[in-house]
């Protein structure tokens, strides 16, 4: 098991994407959202993270990855008829406690240049020691609301087809989403929920507890993964006031949290219910 830390820092290959509105489309109706919601800006960049992954990970420590956070950092949104440019960079590999944390950043531009949003991709490699510490996490977005009372709560109940319609639309098949028979070899009970499909669908939540309708004013969405969700379930994210947006935790039907320190900022032109 093994890590090249002469990798870290080195940018990976540009990759071209097409926006159209049919996948703009397809991804709102995988994610129960409106087209141009601020997760969809994962399809651009999702050819780039396996292999800046790669570059520093050998093939045994990536059996043993783990999705841990997800920052989206959107500077504008993305429409119909964009050709996207991204590129992956391995930022930071850092020793945590229980294993080893790599930090990637993906920018996207239009082919003209301009910045369309910046993400930052954590990766928990379980039980994996790191040689060294290298970098910085990436920046952070904790919840600290010290018991107070959120200012409501959202339920939705997922139903059993989300993972095959999410990895329709994203083109992530990875198989403990869609085969039960393979997600319980690998020690999972049954087939999960995609993370990042968790993550739209809690944002959606945000966004529709505090009255904005149209997802393209999201500035910035965060979230660390802490627990599978699975087909079926219910989901419920609880949101509170915080400094400059909005902060929230997504459990599921047994209150166990799925999502933590989650994190939503909107354009300052976005009409918010206070």
């Amino acid at each position: 098991m093994s890590f090249d830390l002469a990798a870290i820092g080195r940018p990976g290959p540009e990759h071209r994407y097409d926006v159209t509105q049919g996948a703009l489309d397809a991804y709102a109706s995988a994610t129960d959202d409106g087209p141009g919601g601020p997760v969809f800006a994962i399809l651009p960049v999702w050819e780039t993270i396996a292999p800046a992954s790669q570059s520093v990970a050998s093939d045994d420590v990536r059996r043993l990855v783990v999705h841990y956070e997800q920052d989206m950092l959107l500077h504008r949104p993305i429409e119909s008829g964009m050709t996207l440019v991204s590129r992956a960079t391995p930022v930071a590999l850092l020793a945590r406690p229980n294993g080893t944390s790599l930090v990637i950043e993906t920018e996207t531009r239009t082919e003209e240049g301009e910045l369309v949003n910046v993400q930052y991709v954590t990766e928990f490699f379980r039980g994996v020691e790191a040689p060294e510490t290298v970098g910085e996490r990436a920046p952070a977005h904790p919840l600290d609301v010290d018991g107070e009372e959120p200012l409501g709560e959202v339920s939705y109940h997922v139903p059993e087809d989300q993972p095959r319609r999410y990895a329709e639309a994203s083109g992530d098949r990875f198989a403990i989403h869609l085969d039960d028979e393979f997600a319980r070899a690998v020690g999972l009970p049954g087939r999960i929920v995609h993370g990042l499909c968790t993550m739209a669908l809690a944002g959606r939540a945000v966004l529709e507890l505090v009255g904005v309708d149209d997802p393209r004013t999201v500035r910035r969405l965060a979230v660390r993964f802490s627990a599978p969700l699975f087909p079926g379930e219910a989901l419920t994210t609880r949101v509170w006031r915080v400094d400059g947006g909005y902060g929230f935790e997504t459990v599921n039907a047994d209150g166990k949290p799925v999502l933590k320190d989650g994190r939503t900022e909107l354009s300052m032109s976005a009409s918010l219910d206070e």
